[in-house]
Order: structure tokens, then sequence, then C-alpha cells
């Protein structure tokens, strides 16, 4: 794989003087540099690996001793000496706060939005984030002086001496087009391959390779999906007598946990699983190492000696980088490694200043891993090592504490990372250290797992601390699978928003609220809550369940627009309020938006490997126009097709992928489908007020209306409530079949078709029958809240004045002033 650079700015951008230089890479963002001897910097940097853009319209005004340069967007003033506060000042011409402060160079900005750190490790909660590049204040500044450089095929430190290199983002509060100005100089966020979508299995722990391979089959049998099988530092030799130092690096298989690692691949593989090892490469190859001689012979170290001396590890070597990566590693490859876990956590140092060994692992790995075509989408698991690490797939964030304060920072953790383009991290789901045994808490951490980029499971060798889901009380197991298998019936979802959102349209997955609504304060209160995949808002929950209702709470913010709906009960909820959510054990508060499409495998429990499902599910929220795109990569098919081969092959040469679109019209309620060539389940949820006399379906402009099946899904009894059964018209269209016989799906709806109101009757029934609390409280709610006679809003005012805890009577008032059409006597006319 080429890294390819493009460092060397447009000159007509550049305005310079003996001992300054700045660069206008857009109407909004500057790059200023200062240097003692007048020598500036055109090499790409960690961050910076493109400056060559067209020029931006702006102009100069220049005296002996100043200097301005003007844009649409900022005014810059500069006193032609050392940068100071006073001397580089940068005025802008956008609303961005109240007084319209400028930035001065070296003065700290208080109203950065954050960024991302380097590890998690040991933390319990909050922990700095660092600064990104977007602010309130409406700039945020980039300091690159001290980064490592890429030069000649290998890198380098900076020149010494008193420099600066940094780049000031002006995009007031359009925090997307600074996101995607970063991207365009730190480099794009690539694609990641499909299986790292779906359920990784970890766990520091002394696996024999049949145990290990045991597991996975158990997992199957629990119809629990998995897709990568990590494999922590014991595949190697760690305690062993040979082993002359404290054992966390290694590179020769543990022959009595691993005697035929080449069969641990089959038997993996034969599973659809990738194989991950970890590696801490910080102590060296010694001589008890099965690569030890070969690494010697090439790198020239001698090995006559009585003792003979360890191969120490010098990234900054770049024979050395060869030899690791060409002998110890591909020697490790050829027997069962897919791709590896760098677990580097010795620090930013190495023997040439300025040059992180964190970022030289990283940056070679990545490269290494698609070399000759090795694979056409690489991947590495490695920590956060700085600003442009975005391009190094996918991050850990290091050894999590069990603590609900842990699991409570994690979504703001994540969507933080965004505003320094961050956007695939791994967290140890679950926790990793510490803490005690808390069924609740790991089943919600699961639960926000499948909301977060990766999925991956992670524990301690503790006895008592595996995450498989049946070592849990049964209502948590049931629960945590039930949402492993989601996040694997969310890959077709996942995967097109990977490869078209994110690697092209540079929209991280998880994004804070503020990135959309930036003008309002909520997005900002709500640090935890985020968008995910651009359709959905998840507002994690974090605390655990009240011991009389048995529901937990989270307090949330639905911003103005289109209602939203709650994907796991059916809910509407008018926007442009606050509200707290209660959920039970089995729901999360994951809303989508009118005019949303979510693809989905119909798979109940899809098989490992996250390959292309056989059938699609579509979940549906009309009331809103909306289109969804599905892509896949030929060579996931899980029976390739004929010429699989060939088309893999101009897969990798031209791109070629399948892609189907769907879109809906609300005027029209007309939904169509194109290019669909498998079978297709149409959910539209809570729709089940559409007339079934009006409801058509084409396939090909054919009528095939009475060749699918339509069911409707309601939740009026107790019964279904308490199975979260959603509300929905299912249109099942099964006649769409083979793989090379591609379809277009016209469903028909009737026009400018309408959510229906949702009886809470039976979800209320549910609600106080699951209460711990006095039969005489039950009774007293309940006739409240039946009592049809009285408006809502009266019913609110009987429920207010009961004098129950609160805790007792929000949740029945959330679902009363939900949707501000239901009326009371309930009468389906006011849809």
């Amino acid at each position: 794989m080429a890294f390819v650079t493009s460092p060397a700015a447009n000159p007509q951008a550049i305005i310079s003087g003996p001992n300054y230089r700045f660069t206008i890479l857009t109407d909004r963002l500057i790059r200023y540099e200062w240097a003692f001897d007048g020598c500036f910097e055109d090499r790409a940097s960690t961050f910076a690996v493109n400056r060559h853009f067209p020029a931006p319209k702006f102009h100069t005004v220049e005296t002996a001793d100043n200097l301005e340069i003007i844009s649409d967007h900022f005014h810059l003033s500069y006193d032609k000496k050392r940068f100071s506060p006073a001397g580089l000042v940068v005025h802008f011409n956008f609303r961005h706060t109240n007084w319209g402060a400028p930035w001065q160079y070296g003065i700290s900005e208080e109203l950065n939005l954050g960024g991302t750190a380097r590890t998690l490790d040991l933390c319990n909660g909050r922990c700095d984030m660092g600064e990104g590049v977007v602010s309130k204040a409406g700039y945020a500044a980039l300091d690159d002086s001290a980064s490592m450089l890429f030069d000649g095929g290998f890198v380098a430190g900076r020149k010494p001496g008193d420099r600066v290199d940094g780049y000031l983002f002006c995009y007031g509060h359009d925090y997307k087009d600074a996101i995607k100005a970063f991207y365009s100089v730190s480099g794009k966020q690539p694609i990641l391959p499909r299986y790292a979508l779906g359920n990784w299995w970890s766990r520091y722990y002394a696996y024999h390779q049949d145990e290990y391979v045991r597991l996975m089959d158990r997992f199957r049998a629990h119809g629990i999906p998995m897709s990568v099988a990590v494999i922590d530092m014991d595949w190697h030799l760690v305690s062993d007598p040979c082993v002359p130092h404290a054992g966390w690096t290694g590179y020769t298989w543990n022959r009595k946990l691993f005697p035929d690692p080449e069969q641990f691949r089959h038997d993996l593989h034969q599973r659809r699983l990738k194989i991950t090892l970890n590696d801490h490469p910080h102590n060296g190859i010694h001589s008890h190492e099965d690569s030890y001689e070969e690494m010697a012979k090439v790198l020239g170290h001698p090995t006559g000696e009585k003792q003979k001396r360890p191969i120490l590890f010098e990234p900054s070597n770049p024979k050395f980088m060869k030899a690791y990566l060409d002998i110890l590693h591909r020697n490790l490859e050829k027997t069962a490694c897919d791709f590896w876990w760098i677990d580097w956590q010795q620090g930013p140092y190495s023997k040439v200043p300025g040059v992180d060994p964190l970022w030289l692992l990283n940056h070679f790995h990545y490269l290494d891993h698609a070399r000759d075509g090795h694979s056409t989408a690489p991947l590495i698991f490695s920590r956060y090592a700085g600003p442009g690490s975005h391009r190094y797939p996918v991050g850990f964030s290091g050894d999590t504490v069990v603590t609900w304060d842990s699991l409570a920072f994690q979504a703001e953790f994540t969507a933080t990372a965004s505003n320094i383009g961050y956007g695939w991290w791994s967290h140890d789901i679950g926790g990793h250290i510490f803490g005690g045994r808390d069924d609740e808490l790991v089943t919600r951490w699961v639960q926000q797992g499948v909301f977060s980029p990766i999925f991956r499971l992670h524990s301690s060798d503790s006895k008592w601390n595996s995450k498989e889901p049946w070592r849990y009380r049964r209502e948590h197991e049931t629960v945590m699978s039930d949402f492993m298998r989601l996040r694997h019936r969310l890959v077709p979802f996942l995967y097109t928003y990977n490869v078209i959102d994110s690697a092209e349209n540079d929209e991280p997955l998880v994004q804070p609220m503020y990135w959309a609504y930036p003008d309002s304060n909520e997005a900002y209160s709500f640090p935890n809550q985020y968008i995910f995949g651009s359709k959905l808002l998840v507002a994690p929950i974090v605390e655990p369940r009240n011991k009389t209702t048995n529901l937990a709470a989270v307090k949330a913010w639905l911003p103005p627009g289109p209602r939203f709906m709650d994907i796991f009960t059916g809910q509407l909820y008018d926007a442009d309020r606050e509200i707290t959510f209660h959920r039970r054990l089995e729901e999360y508060p994951v809303l989508a938006c009118e005019g949303t499409i979510i693809p989905m495998d119909a798979d109940p429990a899809p098989v490992n490997g996250c390959v292309n499902p056989d059938a699609f599910e579509f979940l549906i929220v009309i009331g809103n126009d909306a289109e969804a795109t599905v892509v896949e990569d030929i060579g996931d098919d899980a029976t390739p097709p004929p010429g699989h081969n060939e088309l893999k092959t101009a897969r990798k040469e031209h791109g070629l992928q399948r892609k189907s679109v769907i879109q809906f019209n609300q005027p029209t309620g007309r939904l169509i489908a194109e290019r669909i060539n498998r079978p297709s389940k149409f959910r539209f949820l809570s729709a089940t007020s559409v007339s079934r006399e009006e409801l058509k379906v084409y396939c090909d402009g054919v009528d095939r209306t009475n060749d699918v099946t339509v069911t409707t899904t309601t939740t009026t009894t107790m019964q279904d409530a308490t199975k979260a059964q959603i509300p929905s018209l299912v249109v099942d269209c099964s006649f769409s079949e083979g793989v090379d016989d591609e379809h277009c799906i016209t469903i028909e709806l009737g026009p400018n078709p309408r959510l229906s109101v949702i009886d809470p009757t039976g979800r209320l029934e549910a609600l106080i029958l699951d209460y711990q609390c006095e039969f005489e409280t039950k009774d007293r709610l309940w006739k409240t809240v039946t009592n049809r006679e009285k408006p809502v809003n009266a019913v609110i005012g009987t429920l207010m004045s009961l004098g129950y805890d609160d805790s007792t009577v929000d949740p029945v008032c959330e679902l009363l002033l939900a949707d501000g059409r239901l009326c009371f006597p309930f009468d389906r006319s006011s849809e």
C-alpha cells in the first residue's frame, strides 16, 4: 500500500518573510510558521499529509512592520516579530461568541470542545480529552510543532531550534466543515473491513487452543454471532523458564497452550472468524525466540557469544522495522494471525527526538497489512498517537475500570473524539479491571456497545469477570445475547455508513449533538447523548434501575424538527423538548426521526463473520421523505457466486460493489427499492393505521400485491407489551431471489400516510404490574390512567396530586405525554 502525500503547499497560497510563513490552505484554515533560521518545513507530518490545495480568495496589506491577511472569513494581523499574543491576532467575520473575541497566538482557549486521549488505562470515570479542532469560540488552533515527519519512505524528527508550526481553524460553528477541512489536510478515514463491525471476543486469559474453539462453538450454539477472535498475550511464551524478562513481549508460540497453531487458524477460519494477536514489542527479540537467528542474520547482530544478547526494539531504525515486519511478524502471520493488536504502553520516546514508537508501529503496520494486495481494507488494533491517528483504525482505548462511572463517561468520550477526526474507537465493553460483579452494569454496557463504533467484549483473567452472556443471571443473559445478535443484524447499515459516509463524506459514525445543532444550548448540555450513523439518536443509560419501578432513567433532549420514534418500543415522541426516558432492562433509548430507513440483516441470529445477508429487513419510519443505501462487497458473500474470484479482483482494481437504494416519498406514500437481489422485508414502524385496501406492491412494474405477505403487529395486550413487540406494518417480499437478478420493488401505502397514535393502555398495564410496591398504589395509578372521561392533562394532574415519588409517577407521565396527538377517550381519528 502506497502512502500518498502532497505536503508542499500551493505557492500562490503562501505569504512569507525572513522568519515567518503563512499558508492560506482554505479561506478558513491558516497554517502559521515561525523559524529562527528561516528554514520552514515542507515534509508531511503525522497530522498534515496534504497541503496542496487551490489557492483561496484573499488579499494582503503589508508595511515595514506589519502584515495583514484578509479573506471573507478572517482578518489576520501580524507584527513580523516572534509570534506573541499581541503580535499575531486573527479577527473573524462571523457571530461565534457574544463578545466576538479574536484569536491571539499563545492564549489558552477555554471554549474548545475537546478531542480525545491516548488511553483510558486506569481511568475510573472522566479523563482529560485534550483539544480538537472545533470550539464554541468559533476557532481552534492545532499545534503541530513537535510532530514526527515522513521523510524519504521512513520518518524523521523535526529540525532543532525555536520553531512554531500551527494551524488555525476558523470555521465558526460549522463544526462539520471544520472536520472536513481536518480530513482534507490529514487524510480521510479509511474503509474498515466488514468483519470489523461485528462482535469481537477478547479476554486476558490463558486459553488452550481447543478451549478457545469450543468457546466459539458455544457462542454459535447460543445463536450469538462472532466475527473477530482476539488472542491476548498468552499465545506466546510468558512465564516459561527460558523467558528472561517479565514476559509481556513474545514471538514464539506457547506450544503447551497452542500445540498446533496452524490447526487453530484453520478451525477459526472455518468458523468465519478473523484472528488478531496481541503484541507488546518493547522488550525486543531475545535468544529463545523462534525468529531470533533469522532476525540476527539480517540485522548483522552478533550471535556467537556464550550469552546471546537480545535484539533491542529500535523502531526508529528503518532496517530494524523492515526485519520486524518482513521476518518476525510475517512468520507469525503465516501461522495464525490476520491482523495485529499493537499494545504499546511505553510512551512517545525513541532514539530520535520527536519520533514516537507508537506512531511508527501504527503507520508501518497499517501499510504492511495492505502489502501486495494482502488486504483491500487493511486493519490494525492500536492506541491513539495524536492528530492524524484516524488513518490507522481501529483504536484500543485501554484497560477500563469496571464501574458505572466508567460507563457514564464512555459515550461522551467516543463522541468527543470525533472533534479530532477519530471515529473508530474500540472500548473494553463491560470493563476490564477492578470493580465488582454487577450484571446490570455489564448489560447496559453491552447495549451501549452495540451503538458504538466497534463492539469488543473484554475482561481480565479473573475467574469471576468473563463476559460470556450465559455466565450472568437469566434476564441479563437474554438481553445481552439479543443485543449481540442485533449488532450483527445492523452490519448492512454500519458497513454502508463506513464506506459512504465515513470514508467518502468525512462523517464519523458517532457525532456529538452540537455538530447538528450548534446554536442550541441543550446540544452542549447533554454530552453523553449522540447521533449514531446520522440516522439514530442515542441516549445511553448509565445508572442502575430503580428498585421500585424496575426501570432505569436517563434525561435526554429531543432537538427541534421531525418527531422521534423509539425503535425498541415504537413510541413516538414530540420533538423540541427535554424528557426523561424510563426503560426496562431489555429496552434502550435509540430513536429515529420521521423519515428514516435502516437496512438490516433479516436473520434474527446471523451467522459468524458479518457476511452479506441472505435477506434484508428494512426498518422504516414514515412521516417525512427518506432514503437509504446498502453497499456490499462481492467478496463478503457467504456463498461466493460464479466468477467470484474475477469479481473480487475487479472490485480490488476498479472498486466494484453492489449497491441498492431505497427511497420513500411521503406525499405519495410510495417506497421504491432499486437493485434488490434477495428476499426483503419492509417493516413500517407504528404504521398500523395504513389502509390495507390502499396497499399495493409491484416488482419490476408488475402488480405482485397478492404474492406478498402483509402483517400488522400491535401492542394492545400486556403480553405483547412485555415482549416489546413494536406495532408495525410488515410487507414481506420473498419473490425476488437470485444473486444475479436485481429487481425494483415498489410499495404504495396511499397518499401522505401517517404514523399511528398508539393506545398506551397495554404498556401502562405492564409497567404498573412490574412495580414493586403496595397493591393500593397500583390500584390508584391504574384507576387514574384508565379514567378515559378526563382529558390527558387532567389525568396527568391527578397523577401528580397522588403524592407518590417522582420515580413512580414519571414513567407513566412519559407515556401519556410522549405523543401530543394522544387524547382520551382514545380516538384513532386524532392521527
